[in-house]
């Protein structure tokens, strides 16, 4: 029996998870709703397949009972997540995203009862989304357990990102800001604050973000007000303040429908050279309310990179069976060190 189905494994993200399944000497099954597509990708590479929609709740089923581990890496998630996951329960199978939407992971925490039940790991955000940022998140919590504020910023360096990374955005245009203060999600506006850090280099514009961590963060580490910030070029910031007025006109299906089809001219996604020359960025800092305050910094490869090395790894954990039942995030499964255990990560005390 093959032990990982890999839903969605034809898209860009998938692709480079299924060569890292390989990779590692394990032999998934492919899956997606696009018949054509997978097809074509199994027979290339002698694997087995599954073509079936996830509004099959059939052919839904019946393929997680043939493995202890789903892959899902078919978004936009916030129309495929729960799908899989309440048949993953239904099945008994473990599941693993590659999200970074709030809306799943609030919702996946809240099955955190039902998936203990069932003997089941639910952790969205097994790729760059969430995994470093949340394990960083939690090193800072170690060293300061009275923290109560948590901001996140966030920097990509020659890299590039994926036609389904912005079919993402445009589903999640309406919750594109979003913080949590005192223990409560709360929206906020596009570009709500707009910050200067040094990485290293000089300072940097960032502005606030909805990043996945406004959620899961919360649940590893406790601390009740969490800030996300993020690294655009100037152009995208100014776009980013005019959402502000002409958002509401973007948020309706034919507009977003326009967007998408724009998106088919675009490359699927960086290129290998892209990748391989990309890096990620990112500082944590967390105080308390007496003022004390302490900070760290991540570097990473390319986020895309990193989202197949991280998944996979999790992936090898749990077919070892080292997982924990109920919703998780990345470092209340394995650690605030986990993310250390990859080549080209580096952790800096600020």
């Amino acid at each position: 029996m093959s032990t990982i189905l890999i839903y969605g494994s034809y898209g860009y993200t998938g692709k480079l998870i299924t060569a890292q399944v390989l990779q590692q000497g394990l032999s998934p099954i492919l899956a997606g709703r696009d018949a054509d597509k997978v097809r074509a990708q199994a027979q290339a590479q002698g694997l087995a397949y599954r073509a079936f929609s996830l509004n099959d709740a059939h052919a839904l089923d019946s393929a997680l009972r043939e493995v202890d581990l789903v892959l899902h890496c078919a978004g936009p998630f916030v129309h495929t997540f729960r799908q899989m996951a309440e048949a993953c329960l239904r099945t008994g199978t473990h599941y693993l995203d590659i999200s970074g939407e709030i809306p799943g992971f609030e919702a996946l925490a809240a099955l955190d009862q039902e998936a203990k039940s069932a003997g089941v790991m639910l952790l969205p955000g097994a790729g760059f989304d969430v995994v470093p940022s949340d394990c960083l998140s939690a090193h800072l919590k170690h060293q300061l357990p009275s923290a109560t504020h948590l901001r996140l910023f966030i920097r990509g360096v020659r890299g590039g990102y994926s036609r389904g990374t912005a079919i993402s955005a445009i589903e999640n245009l309406q919750r594109q800001g979003m913080i949590r203060r005192e223990g409560k999600l709360v929206q906020v506006p596009p570009a709500w604050k707009t910050v200067e850090v040094d990485f290293g280099r000089g300072p940097v514009r960032l502005v606030s973000v909805g990043w996945g961590d406004v959620s899961t963060a919360y649940y590893s580490t406790g601390i009740p007000n969490i800030e996300t910030y993020m690294a655009f070029p100037a152009s995208a910031i100014r776009m980013m303040h005019l959402m502000r007025h002409i958002g509401p006109l973007l948020y309706n299906r034919p507009a977003k429908s326009l967007l998408k089809s724009l998106l088919k001219l675009q490359p699927e996604g960086p290129s290998d050279e892209q990748r391989r020359r990309g890096l990620s960025l990112i500082i944590a800092e967390a105080r308390d309310d007496s003022g004390r305050r302490v900070r760290a910094r991540l570097r990473t490869p390319d986020g895309y990179s990193l989202t197949a090395l991280t998944t996979v790894a999790i992936a090898q954990r749990i077919l070892k069976e080292d997982f924990k039942p109920g919703f998780q995030t990345p470092s209340l499964a394995y650690g605030a060190d986990f993310i250390l255990e990859f080549e080209g990560v580096e952790r800096t005390d600020l």
